[in-house]
């Protein structure tokens, strides 16, 4: 059974803490409720939270402030909730370290994805991160050494891109499992999935494709795995 993911939730407004605790409790998702800037912080001290959705405008320390000083001791990703929607308020409040800003009025299905994919990157940062002692990932004469940033097939380099690396490394290190699309973009890409996403990941898929079979064309590497996304089998 899963482990649902904790959320911490501040605002100083009890009602919206209890709206977004009800739309993110229906999505399985366990909130713990706070109304002002210290108690986060002693929140976030004892660890075990998954992520933060956090108000601008509260009393004492706001919202930014809190991020700037969350981020002194915490990676936990950190979503604003906040009325202030003028760009220049989005602006600061990811200078300050927060991963995404959903404005007020929110839409339940969205502030939902969103949480979601930002947990999603959160997951990809931290395996990198566990599996930085394994940086040479190897299958079928593909090598990549991650800590090196190289690419080699057959022995033979292979000139990709910053992104093109990344995508191969990530499909080498699922061992044959399929890496879904949106998957892929969110890791690499480092954005929210939209639509229109997937033609980017297409596009980086096809160079990828293109320089592996100048070296070697008898090999499919880059299996589609239809209505999910791709794959490099062992």
């Amino acid at each position: 059974m899963e482990v649902p993911q904790n959320i911490l939730v501040v605002d100083d407004d009890p009602m919206i803490v209890e709206l977004v605790a009800d739309t993110l409790g229906t999505a399985g998702m366990r909130v713990v409720p706070c109304t002002n800037s210290l108690e986060a912080l002693g929140i976030l001290d004892r660890g075990g939270i998954d992520l933060v959705i956090l108000d601008v405008m509260m009393p004492g320390i706001d919202g930014f402030e809190l991020c700037c000083r969350l981020r002194g001791r915490s990676r936990v990703p950190v979503i604003f909730l906040s009325a202030k929607g003028e760009e220049a308020d989005k602006v600061v409040g990811l200078m300050s370290g927060a991963d995404d800003y959903v404005t007020k009025p929110f839409l339940p299905r969205e502030l939902v994805a969103r949480v979601k994919s930002c947990l999603r990157r959160a997951s990809y940062a931290a395996e990198d991160a566990a599996g930085a002692r394994e940086a040479l990932l190897a299958c079928r004469g593909l090598e990549v050494d991650r800590a090196g940033h190289v690419a080699r097939l057959h022995g033979e380099d292979l000139a990709l891109t910053p992104k093109e690396f990344d995508v191969l490394a990530l499909l080498l290190a699922a061992g044959g499992r399929p890496v879904s699309t949106r998957d892929l973009y969110e890791a690499v890409w480092g954005e929210c999935y939209l639509a229109a996403s997937a033609n980017s990941v297409m596009v980086h898929i096809r160079h990828l494709r293109a320089k592996l079979a100048e070296i070697d064309s008898d090999q499919v590497f880059i299996e589609t795995v239809w209505g999910v996304g791709y794959k490099i089998a062992p």
